[in-house]
């Protein structure tokens, strides 16, 4: 199977069996998404949807949370990972959002980039989410999943060069999607230790299941040998 034949199967199935997917971070606005995108920074969504809701009703606008203060933050955050830091992060994210961008999420990487807490993988969650941008944000069930399929090669070690594989190959009007299909499917059925394969409905074009299944396939035929 050629790659662009991998890429075409892969959209056409995540297309049928997952055509409307979205975040799994709880959120009303732009603001509460940035605040949750990088308070789930090495932390599940999960856990930061627990503790988001009073953030948010506490927090409601960039111009409170830019007039409080790291530890005021800390009270409503301790539970998730790095709270110091985050923390420091939001209030610091808050203020220059005030100070200089009129209080407004900015749409495009440079801008987004610049306030604190937030990163490259960060931006492109807000760029795709909110702006409907073609942009690939790759985290860890991004860059597994890439790999094991075998939509970006082996030479491909950063998650920088697995955003620009996927995002050369992806037609931009399925990249956002694209992104929450991959982490969705990394996140729950080609999970990281245990990967589901036998029930997972991309085995017919994953690389590595037909790498697996062949050396099985082996394995049994060897044992079947007599001696």
């Amino acid at each position: 199977m050629t790659k662009k034949e991998r890429y075409e199967k892969m959209i056409a199935w995540f297309s049928e069996n997952m055509p409307m997917p979205k975040t799994e971070l709880h959120y009303n606005n732009p603001f509460q998404l940035l605040i949750a995108v990088i308070l789930s920074a090495q932390c599940t969504d999960k856990r930061v949807n627990m503790i988001t809701p009073a953030l948010f009703e506490s927090f409601s606008i960039p111009e409170v949370l830019a007039a409080s203060s790291p530890d005021e933050v800390f009270t409503y955050i301790k539970s998730i990972s790095y709270p110091n830091s985050k923390a420091q992060h939001l209030v610091g994210m808050a203020k220059m959002l005030v100070k200089e961008f009129n209080s407004t999420v900015p749409d495009n990487l440079d801008d987004l980039t610049k306030l604190p807490g937030v990163g490259r993988k960060t931006a492109n969650v807000i760029q795709a989410v909110i702006f409907h941008k073609a942009t690939m944000a790759v985290d860890t069930h991004v860059f597994r999943v890439s790999h094991r399929i075998g939509l970006v090669s082996d030479k491909c070690t950063t998650p920088l060069s697995v955003e620009k594989e996927l995002t050369k190959n992806i037609p931009d009007k399925y990249i956002p999607d694209a992104h929450h299909w991959l982490i969705l499917h990394g996140r729950y059925t080609c999970i990281s230790r245990k990967p589901k394969c036998e029930i997972c409905g991309l085995n017919f074009l994953c690389k590595d299941f037909h790498k697996t299944y062949q050396i099985k396939k082996t394995n049994e035929n060897n044992s079947k040998v007599q001696p």
